[in-house]
């Protein structure tokens, strides 16, 4: 069996502890401390290297390990956390279309659009195009993966249409151009690999796209557009 990697081993050594004191009082043997008849001396030595029944480590360097280690797992922590949808029960085929999206949306892998179309709070019917990827970055979808709240089209996405009032407006985004003035319909150029997604249920959705429908109890009609992402080289 092969020796384990020292690097390893101190590791171990900083996360057993909580701190340096009681690193070095492991070190010491009760037969140490019957002829030193010092605790602190005896700690001094473990330090310097003359006493002690295990690996010698500085101070500076447990402190640096810990703080490392303290580090790592709050970064696990986050990224644990980063998900909305993780540990949600997800009742609704939206929801589920949403969840299986979320990380790939988040990390750049993909951009998807989402088309709905269904009534506001008002009880106007309103349909738009939503950047999945953007409105992850710039609100919290907790309230949306909980059933608290209801994902919809707003004035600020890339293309809202309110039926009754008839209000119209188009944004670019981070991740898209909209191109509206077109013979072939609305349009959406992405801003990284410069492929055109486009939205016309009659039409291809373009390279590396594809559409999805989604039946849900949730909306009148929704729909996933989804772009995987080519960097230009």
């Amino acid at each position: 069996m092969e020796d384990e990697e020292p690097g390893a081993a101190m590791d171990a050594i900083v996360t057993q502890y909580n701190t340096y004191e009681d690193f070095l009082d492991s070190q010491i043997t009760a037969l140490d401390l019957y002829y030193l008849e010092d605790e602190e001396l005896a700690r001094q030595l473990v330090e310097m290297g003359y006493r002690g029944s295990g690996e010698v480590l500085k101070r500076e360097e447990f402190e640096a390990r810990k703080a490392a280690a303290e580090a790592a797992r709050l970064s696990q922590r986050t990224q644990q956390k980063t998900l909305s949808s993780a540990g949600k029960e997800l009742k609704d085929n939206f929801l589920k279309a949403l969840a299986l999206r979320e990380e790939a949306n988040r990390n750049g892998k993909m951009t998807s659009i989402i088309f709905i179309r269904d009534k506001n709070s008002h009880g106007q019917e309103v349909s738009g195009y939503i950047d999945f990827s953007h409105r992850l970055k710039t609100e919290d979808f907790d309230m949306y993966f909980t059933g608290k709240k209801r994902l919809l089209p707003r004035p600020t996405d890339v293309s809202f249409y309110n039926w009754e009032t008839h209000v119209s407006t188009s944004n670019a985004s981070p991740n898209y151009q909209v191109i509206a003035e077109n013979s072939s319909g609305l349009l959406f150029k992405n801003k990284r690999d410069r492929k055109i997604l486009n939205v016309d249920p009659k039409a291809s959705p373009g390279d590396n796209s594809i559409r999805i429908p989604i039946q849900t109890d949730l909306y009148l009609q929704a729909v996933i557009y989804d772009h995987i992402t080519r960097r230009k080289t």
